[in-house]
């Protein structure tokens, strides 16, 4: 049995775990035939020219090879997968290294990218118990634990993997019967995960066919026949946009009063008029409902329509463990405020940052992300706040707009819709709150407006609590999941049968293999015929 150092066992899953009488702890080149990198290429084509070219994306989170996107490069290099092989993520955020998969003879004669790592199995060695067993080992967050750790990245060396990573070895006939057992069980988990994901993707198109006809008028057809609103959403419009005009020229005109100026020529004629809506290509709304730009809609106090502080204004070193809270792009889209990972700001430095403060009913938006443009209402049990870079804070016109009406059409088609052209970037994708300022949104009476709200509260909620409940499954389904391989590889999920070859003399046998052809290892073209 190897030995390994106290890094390697640090937070090892089966650290205190003593391996049944005829298994053995071994380091992955002792029982592959290879270990190594792919290549990297910066001339990808996307159109199925040459050969298949995997990369991180390509192994997911349950440890299948997934060729939904797949990339295509000119040349082999002379590194084409076999079906038996296990590729293993070797770079990624440090929360995914680790991810593998056994290749399948579908990938046969792929190429793989230099973050990932080949690892060809000796004979003897079933390449499904390893992937299985180097995947479990990812989702216990050993690996996490195992990363090497730089800029924007982390990694795991294939010396690393090949020399330090502890692999529990059974006998051949063993593995064989552990591997048929695990695909029994974890079929039938993966049929209900199905059918649980299926769930939840209906419930996510539900919910965004109840935005569209929220934001469109159908939800509120029948409610329409029964009212009729003493003021449409055109006139509502109207009125605020004349009162946000009046009131601006009441306030340059006590302006020029306190400034003992008699107001020039003209000088209405420089009242900033809020950006007119692009309605191009957008549903027709019924009668008595018209469209306004975000702009148009914001409260004309200061800063009710803003972004979060530039970098320089607010860094890291700022953010404290108490004080006034930060709110993130990650709060915004889980809808989730004041929980435990929650920073802070002095209130002195909230007073310097006061441009870009919330508070409850604010509506708050993400401006950047895959895709940008979620959108939340600040909750009335959360104290005033700061936002960060990347979010956008829209403060409504109260009597003009509700704010989760606001939120529902930004959210719905009709926002998503619009705000897609108004990304930009490279990098990172970002929209603009020049450009935001100009989405259109439907502004109905404001009666309808409530009862919008109302109504798709009422329905949501409850499509909310099946989806937690589907969370929760899925939860259970993964923790399952988790105690099966670790039956497996603890040697609990079979019975040992004593008329097994110990994994001692299957090693045995592979070192004189690899001594006889002196090369220390196995060769891969006979390996590979081997297996084959």
């Amino acid at each position: 049995m190897s030995d390994f150092n106290d890094e390697a066992m640090q937070r090892y899953p089966f650290s205190h775990f003593t391996p049944p009488l005829n298994w053995s702890l071994v380091a992955l080149e002792d029982i592959s035939a290879d270990v190594s990198p792919g290549f990297a290429n910066g001339k990808h084509n996307s159109d199925g020219t040459g050969i298949p070219h995997l990369r991180p994306m390509n192994v997911d989170r349950s440890g299948q090879i997934d060729l939904n996107v797949v990339k295509s490069v000119a040349e082999s290099n002379g590194i084409e997968l076999l079906s038996g092989d296990v590729l293993f993520n070797n770079t990624n955020s440090a929360e995914l290294v680790g991810k593998t998969a056994v290749v399948s003879t579908r990938e046969t004669g792929f190429v793989f990218s230099n973050h990932m790592t080949r690892i060809r199995p000796e004979f003897g060695v079933n390449p499904a118990f390893a992937a299985r067993q180097l995947h479990f080992l990812w989702m216990t967050g050993y690996m996490k634990h195992r990363c090497t750790n730089h800029v924007n990245q982390a990694s795991i060396s294939s010396k690393t993997l090949a020399k330090t990573i502890p692999f529990l070895l059974p006998p051949a006939a063993e593995q064989t019967r552990i591997v048929a057992k695990l695909e029994e069980l974890l079929s039938d988990l993966d049929t209900g995960v199905a059918e649980l994901k299926a769930a939840q993707k209906k419930l996510a198109q539900y919910r965004q066919s109840l935005l569209k006809a929220a934001v469109e008028g159908a939800l509120t057809a029948e409610w329409r026949q029964q009212h009729s609103p003493a003021e449409t959403g055109a006139q509502l419009l109207q009125r605020i946009l004349q009162e946000r005009r009046a009131r601006w020229e009441a306030k340059q005109l006590a302006r020029f009063k306190d400034q003992g100026k008699t107001p020039p020529k003209d000088w209405q004629k420089k009242y900033p008029e809020p950006v007119q809506p692009n309605t191009s290509g957008l549903p027709k709304l019924p009668q008595g409902w018209a469209w306004a730009s975000v702009e148009q809609i914001a409260s004309d106090e200061r800063y009710s329509l803003s972004i979060g502080p530039f970098g320089s204004n607010l860094k890291v070193p700022d953010y404290q463990e108490s004080g006034v809270p930060l709110v993130f792009v990650r709060n915004i889209r889980s809808s989730n405020y004041g929980g435990e990972h929650t920073k802070f700001v002095t209130p002195a430095k909230a007073v310097e940052l006061s441009a870009h403060n919330i508070a409850a009913g604010d509506v708050l938006v993400t401006k950047m992300g895959e895709p940008p443009g979620d959108a939340d209402v600040y909750p009335d049990d959360q104290p005033p706040a700061i936002i960060t870079a990347d979010c956008i804070k829209i403060r409504c016109w109260r009597e003009l707009m509700a704010a989760h009406f606001l939120k529902f059409a930004i959210n719905s088609h009709i926002g998503k819709r619009q705000i897609e052209p108004m990304t930009q970037g490279v990098a990172q994708k970002k929209v603009s709150l020049g450009r935001f300022s100009s989405l259109a949104v439907p502004v109905p009476p404001a009666a309808e407006q409530a009862e919008i709200v109302r109504m798709v509260n009422e329905a949501d909620h409850e499509a909310v609590e099946q989806l937690e409940a589907i969370e929760l499954s899925l939860k259970q389904s993964t923790a399952q999941r988790q105690n099966i391989l670790r039956a497996a590889f603890s040697g609990q999920l079979v019975p040992q049968d004593p008329n097994d070859e110990p994994a001692s003399v299957l090693l045995a046998r592979i070192r004189a293999e690899r001594g006889e052809r002196g090369t220390g290892k196995t060769s891969r073209g006979r390996n590979a015929k081997e297996r084959n």
